[in-house]
């Protein structure tokens, strides 16, 4: 009886303000208040508040036949409590019926995995608390940012008491192997790996208002079809994807809402398949294998390595810079300022600092609020100088009083 389990990412980024090399020493407020209220509340109109609408109504009609879950970013967290309380009331909702999963991650939204071991523990623990403080819910499962994973992140999970982490289904990992079963992370004991189907779940958040797409249009139908195939070939299909997918990537007029809505009947239609949350996939089923990654993986670009983040100079030069900087923004005199350093290494900052162009460059370009990936880089760096001068135990000069 094959299990189709549902993960939504939910994050929004706190965007820079342009920040200019006269700025430097002059003034300290880095974030554009204005775009952030402005975009969150513009994404909060077109998916999360009828999106959540939506599957609050699917929750409800289908008493517990139908789960999903969320990873929900702490900075979005924040921007919702700060921006739009209504949206994370309905997140509320969603989690009082007692059929949703959320699960952790860096609260920041960082690499700190790859570069402050000390950070990325901070991190998780902080957002481990906010999901219990917000939702009620002491989750069992993690997904790195980016799904950044290795045999490394997966013992590091168990050590926290992880019973199940989220990873891409990428084919140099899985070789021979199918995305659609549960695997034993090398080294591990107790944790299982749930990997993404990523040729399903792109055929959602990517092709489906394609029209040069062969199987255009995609209808619930159509797609259950896909899935009831694997009825004989599989235990779990894992449809991961971006929860702005439905009315945000993908607008409201290419009927992406309607897909949704008739979706789970769709799939429910065949006996053998049902709906669960990673940790209850985890409980219902044994790994079929181990499997070792060395190498990191991540969902990004058709390499899905690290390279959408740190594949260039520029990228390198800004998160080393960053993290060179922690011990100075954990001395105690700095307290106040570890929140700013932390805000800081939120992945998209180096997302826009990416000069991959050719067949990756018009998804990085859709996401990029700078006119290149050089403008991303001066913006950052020139927010990293004043703030670098701000740990100094000297203050950095006669205008560092904001």
């Amino acid at each position: 009886m094959p299990s189709i389990c549902c993960y939504f990412q939910v994050h929004q980024p706190f965007r820079l303000r342009h920040y200019t090399y006269f700025d430097i020493g002059a003034r300290h407020d880095y974030e554009d208040e204005a775009k952030n209220r402005d975009i969150l509340r513009k994404v909060a109109a077109k998916c999360y508040l009828p999106a959540n609408r939506l599957l609050l109504d699917l929750l409800r009609r289908h008493e517990g036949r139908f789960r999903v879950s969320f990873s929900i970013s702490g900075v979005a967290l924040d921007q919702f409590e700060r921006y739009h309380p209504e949206t994370l009331e309905s997140f509320r909702q969603l989690a009082e019926t007692g059929h949703v999963e959320f699960l952790n991650e860096t609260y920041h939204h960082s690499l700190a995995f790859l570069y402050s071991r000390r950070e990325f523990l901070d991190q998780v623990k902080l957002h481990r608390a906010r999901i219990r403080q917000l939702f009620g819910q002491n989750a069992t499962a993690f997904r790195n940012t980016e799904l950044i994973y290795n045999n490394d992140v997966a013992r590091v999970a168990e050590e926290l008491g992880y019973r199940v982490i989220l990873a891409e289904g990428a084919d140099r990992i899985l070789g021979w192997r199918s995305p659609n079963f549960l695997y034993q992370p090398a080294g591990c004991v107790k944790i299982k790996l749930l990997l993404k189907n990523y040729r399903l779940s792109d055929d959602i958040a990517f092709r489906f208002s394609n029209r040069d797409w062969p199987e255009y249009p995609l209808t619930a139908d159509k797609f259950a079809r896909w899935i009831h195939q694997i009825n004989a070939s599989g235990e779990v299909i894992n449809l991961f994807m971006d929860y702005e997918t439905f009315g945000e990537h993908q607008w409201e007029d290419t009927g992406i809402f309607e897909f949704l809505r008739v979706l789970p009947s769709a799939l429910m239609q065949h006996p053998d398949f049902r709906f669960e949350t990673p940790s209850q996939v985890a409980r219902q089923y044994s790994p079929m294998a181990q499997l070792d990654v060395p190498r990191f993986v991540s969902w990004a670009d058709v390499e899905r390595d690290l390279t959408a983040w740190i594949g260039n100079d520029m990228q390198n030069d800004a998160i080393r810079s960053l993290y060179a900087l922690e011990k100075d923004a954990r001395r105690r005199a700095n307290a106040a300022l570890l929140p700013v350093w932390r805000s800081l290494q939120t992945s998209d900052h180096f997302y826009y600092m990416c000069t991959k162009w050719f067949a990756d460059g018009d998804v990085h370009k859709y996401f990029n609020p700078y006119a290149s990936p050089y403008d991303a880089y001066v913006n950052y760096m020139n927010i990293l100088t004043d703030f670098a001068r701000r740990l100094r135990p000297s203050g950095g000069g006669p205008h560092d009083s904001a």
